[in-house]
């Protein structure tokens, strides 16, 4: 069964910095498009940081200058790099991705969610 493992969260000070990591299971697979999303607690999933499978990236405007995605082709995972992190940055954090094996691709596959917390 195919799916994306999620790790890096944790509980961090404001200012702090956390970085999180998705990598498909079995790590056969290999990662196109990705994105990183959030849902905090009463409200929507929103995406926090986008990556095509060209390298393209896109973030949304309350994490620009301070999250980073990138991509780890060695050990075939994504990175979300956060820095400067604020209490409104405190939710779980998810990421989905479209992947691929060989030439057969599967879309839009969800991480079970890490939590993210920001203590003021």
């Amino acid at each position: 069964q195919v799916q994306l493992v999620e790790s890096g969260g944790g509980l961090v000070q404001v200012g702090g910095s956390l970085r999180l990591s998705c990598a498909p299971s079995p790590t056969i697979f290999s990662i196109n498009a990705v994105g990183w999303y959030r849902q905090a607690p009463g409200k929507q999933r929103e995406m926090v940081a986008g990556m095509a499978s060209g390298g393209t990236t896109n973030y949304a405007d309350s994490v620009k200058g301070r999250f980073t995605i990138s991509r780890d082709n060695a050990e075939n995972k994504v990175l979300l790099q956060m820095d400067s992190l604020r209490p409104e940055d405190t939710a779980v954090y998810y990421c989905n991705a479209d992947l691929q094996r060989g030439n057969v691709r599967y879309y839009s596959y969800w991480g079970q969610g890490t939590q993210v917390t920001v203590s003021s």
